[in-house]
């Protein structure tokens, strides 16, 4: 199997995830023997979050209701994945250029690594969870990125970019073609959008706030292959790479 080479700029998230478990000691104001044990608990603890979702309040569910379980979820996630994770950051580091929008940057490790690339001038994080912003505007400032990554909740204005980047998204819009028409619309001419989804609750209805209406998902491929040019990348995942047609 094919090993990428780590770009040097990005080599911190291999040795430590971005300093992530500091940061949410730090953030969260908790001891460290904490960390482990809510990185241990915070999928059963998602799971029960979910059994009260509804796709009508779906913004209000994010906003609101998952608040610092959905930051231990991710971080583990990331921890765990670092080689998945780390593939993305060089299929970043390959692609993304100029003014980058990372939509629903969730802890921010993505939008991190962009910021740390030299070929982007700058990076505006947006995600609907007060929490999230918060940790990721926390953690721009202990790596001295708060001059070229920008947090809101908001999509900034002029909404034109030279890069889109959307991981692990996509499956919890209730309309994710239509989100994907935005895309196409925000990004600039010849720009790139990189996009992974998961549109399934899984195997045991593990991910009970995943689409997984057919009619939905159909109306999505329409747009991507219509839309915008897949681009091959060597990097064996489900990230994909496209170009604005």
């Amino acid at each position: 199997m094919l090993v990428a080479p780590q770009p040097k700029h990005l080599a911190a998230f291999w040795s430590d995830g971005f300093d992530l478990k500091s940061h949410l000691q730090a953030f969260l104001k908790l001891e460290s023997r904490d960390i482990d044990l809510k990185l241990t608990e915070c999928r059963e603890t998602i799971k029960a979050i979910g059994e009260h979702f509804d796709w009508a309040m779906v913004d209000n569910f994010y906003q609101e209701q998952v608040g610092s379980s959905h930051i231990f979820e991710l971080a583990a996630w990331h921890l765990e994945s670092s080689d998945y994770i780390g593939d993305m950051l060089c299929l970043i580091n390959d692609r993304a250029v100029g003014r980058v929008l990372d939509f629903g940057g969730g802890i921010g490790t993505h939008a991190i690594g962009a910021a740390l690339c030299p070929n982007v001038t700058e990076v505006h994080y947006a995600d609907l969870n007060p929490t999230n912003c918060e940790f990721v505007r926390y953690r721009a400032s202990q790596l001295g990125l708060s001059d070229k990554l920008h947090v809101s909740t908001e999509i900034p204005d002029p909404k034109a970019f030279d890069t889109i980047m959307c991981f692990d998204v996509v499956e919890h819009l209730p309309d994710p073609a239509g989100q994907l028409k935005q895309f196409h619309d925000w990004l600039k001419p010849m720009g790139n959008l990189l996009i992974n989804w998961y549109f399934s609750k899984g195997f045991e209805q593990e991910f009970p706030f995943h689409l997984d209406d057919p009619e939905k998902i159909d109306a999505f491929f329409t747009v991507l292959q219509h839309q915008f040019l897949e681009q091959f990348h060597p990097y064996l995942m489900t990230t994909r790479s496209y170009r604005k047609v």
